[in-house]
């Protein structure tokens, strides 16, 4: 099976690479997930936008800590079962924070989850994720974790934990692609930050004055997406064997539009 995984979408340019490059890759994945969290105006998800990104033929929309960021998201997502909360949260949140899908054919069980080191003080993701793993596994061996976070080593730490028992841990949040893509324990494929789909010409998506004048003056600033010159994706293709749910291979891809 071959999947792609989609960085950090963010606004109207990350959605406008999605857009364009699906068009020209969709029919050689099986299946796609993306990270949704920032796709309506930079922060948060709204119903219109998310159906949007499926037209284009993602499959799954994974979040984090931004997913509740527009009010709206309450009034859909509990029968959205496309899109996935961080599954941390405590009980009786709305949403889900994972589901086993059937994707072209394939079973696959999508875990998200939110990390705790500089980040809310959600249960413990490890523990968390580690149950549900034991539940996807009666009906699939190909479970695929988006794990959102900030520090590197709780990152690295959840790839060791869940080696050997999950296809993927793929964590998100900080925009910026890491170059340790790996196979872990010869099953598990494993990268600390995927990376941003969105304006490559930016500050994480923001505008680059509006960040620039935040770290001069520490004031209040108001942060708006950058739609100025170039877009960009960030994503990892992963080649998974369908009966064992081993990872085969993990390639990044990085890929940009001068002019958008």
């Amino acid at each position: 099976m071959k999947l792609l995984f989609i960085g950090d979408i963010v606004g109207k340019p990350g959605r406008r690479a999605v857009d364009k490059y699906l068009k020209q890759w969709k029919e050689e994945f099986d299946v796609i997930i993306a990270n949704g969290e920032n796709v309506a105006g930079g922060t948060g998800m709204t119903k219109k936008v998310c159906e949007e990104l499926f037209s284009y033929g993602i499959h799954v929309l994974t979040s984090g800590n931004h997913v509740w960021d527009k009010k709206e998201i309450f009034d859909f997502i509990d029968d959205e079962k496309r899109i996935l909360r961080p599954i941390n949260y405590p009980e009786g949140t709305p949403g889900i924070g994972y589901n086993i899908y059937e994707i072209n054919g394939y079973v696959v069980g999508v875990i998200n989850a939110l990390g705790r080191v500089f980040m809310l003080p959600l249960s413990c993701p490890f523990i968390t994720i580690k149950e549900q793993v034991e539940k996807i596994k009666k009906h699939t061996n190909i479970i695929i974790v988006d794990f959102h976070a900030e520090a590197t080593s709780e990152k690295i730490a959840m790839g060791y934990y869940l080696s050997g028992k999950v296809s993927a841990v793929i964590g998100t949040h900080t925009h910026i692609q890491t170059a340790d893509e790996r196979i872990l324990s010869g099953k598990t494929a494993y990268i600390t930050d995927v990376g941003m789909t969105g304006a490559f010409d930016s500050v994480l998506g923001v505008r680059k004055n509006e960040v620039i004048k935040k770290f001069l003056t520490q004031l209040p600033q108001r942060f708006s997406v950058a739609k100025e010159g170039g877009i960009m994706i960030n994503a990892v293709i992963l080649e998974i064997d369908v009966e064992s749910g081993a990872a085969q291979s993990i390639v990044r891809v990085n890929e940009k539009t001068p002019k958008g």
